[in-house]
């Protein structure tokens, strides 16, 4: 019985990586089911005059679905931009916050968070159809074949539907796989641009336009690119904690030594995603203002300022990430709570007081980790940018992407590791005759 407990649940681990992984194929296959009325060689020609604008990271984000305007289109990114408004309005109304704290709160923010999920597909479908109804190729081609109301409806109802889906698989993957399901579709939508990448490159290197030298400082560059993310995600600073001796019933509890662990990079991967997006909104209004329209000049230069590349650009990039870092920093890291908490469990910093001066302590050590986590951002984002320009590099692979594959992987593995530790507990204790019913003398 003891040598067949592990082999089980080792099984059991396999099976959930099965089913992630089935899911994770039948995404894949969803996001090549294109949306009818739609002349896709129209299509390719439009999107490839898009590059530098937020429909870059969408389709980044979905794999190529909205690149191909497949029923996935919008993928899982209504989803994550309704939950970051839930997480902002549950720091800036304290009614939220006290909702998220009952008992079922946290179920019915989530369902408040599906609610405008829908609202966003909706209103994103919409805005998605009367933009491709006014698009045309480089040869002037209509992008649509029938515009119109039909189409529009059509457009709504099936993107609507593909994020639903999506989440659904997501919610699938999280409850009966392994890992966090939207996260692992996000990877799996940036992962599958990684072949044609790769093949790209080696094609311009057969055909001499690649020299050898490029290619190894490509590699290099890529290489060092994921050391320093895996050791900068899992770096973090231990704050000393210590807990007070108490006597109950003539038993003494405390007195451990433990630490308070701080990440460097306690943002993740939302402050380039936000400023992208911010940063690419000029260049998607420029698309969809008529020629004919007196801002439309206007619209240009902003939008040939802020191209990515340019001197402005990389400064205002810059900017937006680090004040997205600390105001994120703040969201994740509520020093507080984290003092109070302390507090009520007898713990305190060596040579910090209790309470307020415990929590700003914490605000000192979080204000100078972000600092250091927003460099380190910055300069990840900024690098692929500079190759492209400078070096020549023939495929543009962005920080964020680098940063959510690294840090779903990360998370991934953490989690299997953590499913076969509590397993080897959990027989640990059966061993033991905890759980067997059976005394042990």
């Amino acid at each position: 019985m003891t040598n067949q407990q592990p082999k089980g649940k080792l099984e059991e681990l396999f099976r959930r990586i099965a089913f992630t992984l089935i899911l994770l194929a039948v995404y894949r296959i969803a996001t090549q089911v294109p949306m009818p009325g739609v002349d896709p060689d129209a299509l390719s020609s439009y999107f490839n005059n898009l590059s530098g604008n937020i429909f870059g990271i969408f389709n980044t984000f979905s794999g190529g679905a909205l690149e191909r305007f497949s029923v996935l289109a919008l993928g899982i990114m209504p989803y994550i931009t309704a939950s970051i408004i839930f997480s902002l309005l549950t720091v800036s109304f304290p009614a939220l916050e006290e909702i998220k704290k009952e008992a079922d709160g946290y179920k019915k923010i989530n369902q408040w968070t599906r609610y405008l999920t829908v609202g966003l597909c909706l209103f994103q479908g919409y805005m998605l159809a009367i933009g491709l109804e006014t698009a045309k190729s480089a040869e002037g081609a209509s992008v649509v074949l029938d515009p119109g109301m039909g189409f529009r409806l059509l457009t709504i109802v099936s993107l609507c539907a593909g994020t639903m889906f999506v989440m659904w698989l997501g919610e699938q993957i999280t409850e009966r796989g392994i890992g966090n399901g939207i996260s692992l579709i996000i990877f799996a939508g940036i992962a599958a641009s990684i072949p044609n990448g790769i093949a790209n490159t080696i094609n311009l290197f057969r055909n001499g336009e690649l020299s050898g030298l490029s290619l190894l400082i490509i590699m290099l560059v890529m290489f060092a690119a994921f050391w320093i993310i895996i050791y900068i995600e899992k770096a973090f600073r231990k704050v000393p904690v210590q807990y007070a001796k108490r006597v109950v019933n003539n038993r003494v509890f405390g007195g451990q030594s433990s630490h308070l662990p701080v990440k460097v990079n306690i943002s993740g991967v939302m402050p380039p995603i936000f400023a992208s997006a911010i940063l690419g909104f000029p260049a998607t209004v420029s698309n969809f203002v008529p020629e004919s329209s007196p801002i439309k000049i206007y619209v240009d230069d902003i939008t040939q300022a802020l191209y990515p590349g340019e001197m402005l650009y990389n400064v205002v990039f810059v900017g937006f990430i680090v004040f997205f870092c600390y105001f994120y920093a703040q969201i994740q890291f509520k020093t507080e709570d984290i003092a109070e908490s302390l507090r009520k469990n007898g713990g305190f910093i060596p040579g910090i007081r209790p309470g307020a001066k415990t929590a700003e302590f914490l605000d000192n050590v979080v204000n100078k980790l972000t600092l250091v986590g927003a460099i380190y951002i910055s300069i990840l984002c900024i690098m692929p940018t500079i190759l492209l320009n400078t070096a020549k590099v023939p495929f543009y692979f962005g920080g964020t992407s680098l940063l959510i594959l690294v840090g779903v992987a990360i998370d991934t593995m953490a989690q299997a590791e953590t499913f076969l530790i509590s397993q080897r507990y959990d027989k640990t204790y059966k061993a033991r005759g905890k759980h067997s019913g059976v005394k042990r003398f």
